[in-house]
């Protein structure tokens, strides 16, 4: 008895099937962007535990100091109603970048590796918010700025590393 057609050329998903047709340094590629997924899944995390904690993520505290003048602390303890309107903010943020990685992860995890050219095209705008953290952020605080300056150029070197699998002629 053969298994239910379940691939959208109804045979059986390539990613279910041997990968002997894939490079390995494609399997490489997909590895560390999903490591890079799980890195944005951890930084929401964090950025949430602390939002809970204290209001504002730790990685966050040199910019607003920089930004405002003043420590979190201190700002918690003069302008009570504008630091819980930040908080909101803070965790709203932590829920878009939650959206982004959920995304990004289920893009590279399924169709990124059964080399669905969409999905290469389609991990290229979580680059933007990438870009955007390190020149926001990032301006303001030397340690933001290296840990989103890894993020800004691996994406789209293993991205790069990966297009003459994506673009060869099938």
């Amino acid at each position: 008895m053969t298994p239910p057609a379940i691939g959208p050329t109804g045979g059986q998903a390539e990613f279910l099937q041997p990968a002997a047709s894939r490079p390995t340094y494609i399997a490489v590629v997909w590895a560390f962007l999903l490591v890079l997924g799980a890195f944005f899944l951890f930084a929401v995390a964090s950025d949430l535990a602390a939002d809970l904690r204290t209001g504002m993520p730790n990685d966050h505290l040199g910019t607003f100091r920089s930004l405002a003048g003043i420590s979190w602390t201190e700002a918690t303890g003069q302008v009570r109603g504008v630091t819980r309107y930040i908080t909101l903010l803070e965790v709203t943020y932590a829920f878009h970048e939650l959206v982004f990685a959920v995304l990004y992860l289920i893009i590279v995890a399924i169709p990124f590796r059964q080399g669905r050219l969409w999905a290469w095209w389609a991990c290229w705008p979580v680059e933007i918010a990438n870009v955007a953290y390190l020149l926001t952020f990032g301006a303001h605080d030397s340690t933001i700025f290296y840990r989103a300056l890894i993020a800004a150029l691996a994406l789209p070197v293993l991205l790069l590393i990966a297009a003459p699998w994506f673009f060869r002629s099938k």
